[in-house]
């Protein structure tokens, strides 16, 4: 039999079934193939090695040992098959153990993650955007963080891309994390350069429109519980199953003022259209009250005027200024901006039977107002601050007016022939050949 400790011999199923554990590991090898065998533990278990002499060989160069796996888990014929396959590419010059070793010490999925948010999101990227990166990367550290970054397949995140089909947005959007950090790791050095982008060839979900427009009989209560809410106040309710609800108001008396900052940011948001992090970071300095603007330094889109209406100056001429915080919402923090109008929009949207409407679907709604009034598209996409005419055109089925007059011209028309009006003017159909 073939041990570490005596001579070679062939390595049949049954040889190696028969092999039985000893004090010490020991190594059965293979008379036909040069260092293969079956190491031996003193638990019994049994696997297929490879030792061998990387490079030009010879007794000055250590020898090094390669696993293949269990006894059982793949048979004598497989493994003796990958020592001939590592055995051929040792001859070629390779370390198939050195390899293997490298992959182990190779960044995890994880770990680039950690370099992308570091390298370019934390520092390239506007801090909405720069969320919704980390948003997405947090799904995929906590499906693939411990895959190698260079042996993360395509079958892997179309997995875990259909796996998020109901919520096809957030889908396409980790979709397109994935290729973001990909193409970044390979730029950087991270991965090498020709690795390929896993994300390539996935198609992504169809999505429906999240444009929500306001109606007018919408934003008629939206007004109505704004004045509520800084007058008054909103209603709120009790759970009066809680011990203390017995000392609760009574139920026409639950009421709650809204901060009157955040009425304030929720008005300028429907007046100018603005992004909410456009209205919130503005300060005093920001604001021109002689041009009607407020010139953002900084914004989505870089460099950005918010036009300001006059409705919009007024409520800016009512707010105080906060000593020591050039914010215009300034936030509880000195010197801070407003974090987010989360707690009072959804009170104002509960009041208003509103639920479910986004803040940002008052950037829709100002749109939509212009849209259907025919202000044109180029005008609106100029208010909005808007830097290609393609993000502006969902908005151009609402420019109802050119169209409602066409419709209204030809019906009128085909409806005085039917009707043989010869005093009508009646336009002929020419013949259309196909």
């Amino acid at each position: 039999m073939a041990t570490k400790y005596g001579s070679t011999a062939k390595l049949p199923k049954r040889t190696v079934d028969a092999l039985a554990p000893r004090d010490k590991a020991f190594i059965a090898f293979d008379d036909d193939v040069k260092g293969f065998g079956v190491r031996v533990m003193p638990s019994g278990s049994k696997t297929y090695v490879l030792e061998y002499r990387p490079g030009a060989g010879g007794r000055s160069v250590a020898k090094r040992r390669l696993t293949f796996g269990r006894c059982g888990s793949m048979t004598v014929e497989q493994a003796r098959k990958a020592a001939l396959d590592a055995l051929a590419h040792i001859r070629l010059g390779s370390d198939p153990h050195a390899a293997k070793m490298g992959q182990r010490t190779a960044l995890a999925v994880s770990d680039l993650i950690d370099a992308f948010i570091a390298g370019h999101v934390g520092t390239k990227l506007k801090s909405g955007t720069g969320v919704g990166y980390k948003i997405a990367l947090a799904k995929v550290r906590a499906v693939c963080g411990s895959t190698k970054a260079e042996a993360l397949s395509r079958a892997q995140v179309a997995a875990l891309h259909r796996s998020m089909a109901a919520t096809p947005y957030q889908a396409n959007r980790t979709l397109a994390a994935i290729s973001s950090l990909y193409s970044w790791a390979e730029r950087h050095g991270y991965l090498p350069e020709g690795h390929g982008n896993p994300a390539r060839k996935i198609g992504r979900y169809r999505e429906q429109g999240r444009e929500r427009f306001l109606t007018s009989d919408e934003m008629v209560r939206l007004g109505a519980v704004l004045v509520e809410g800084e007058t008054i106040g909103l209603p709120y309710e009790v759970d009066d199953t809680k011990p203390t609800a017995k000392h609760a108001p009574k139920a026409d008396m639950r009421r709650v003022k809204l901060d009157l900052f955040a009425i304030a940011a929720i008005r300028l948001l429907i007046l100018t259209g603005a992004r909410l992090r456009e209205i919130l970071h503005s300060k005093w300095e920001h604001v021109d009250f002689e041009c009607g603007m407020i010139f953002l330094p900084d914004s989505k889109t870089g460099r950005k005027p918010v036009y300001l209406s006059a409705a919009s100056l007024a409520i800016l001429a009512s707010l105080p200024r906060i000593e020591d915080n050039p914010f215009v919402i300034p936030g509880t923090k000195p010197g801070q901006p407003r974090a987010d109008l989360k707690k009072p929009w959804a009170a104002v949207t509960k009041a208003a039977g509103l639920e479910g409407l986004r803040l940002h679907d008052l950037r829709h709604s100002f749109a939509s107002v212009g849209a259907g009034a025919s202000l044109g598209l180029p005008v609106i996409g100029k208010l909005l601050g808007h830097t290609q005419p393609a993000t502006t055109a969902r908005y151009a089925h609402l420019d109802a007016d050119p169209i409602r007059r066409a419709v209204e011209t030809i019906g009128n028309t085909i409806a005085a022939a039917l009707n043989r009006k010869p005093s009508a003017e009646v336009i002929a159909i020419k013949n259309i050949k196909s």
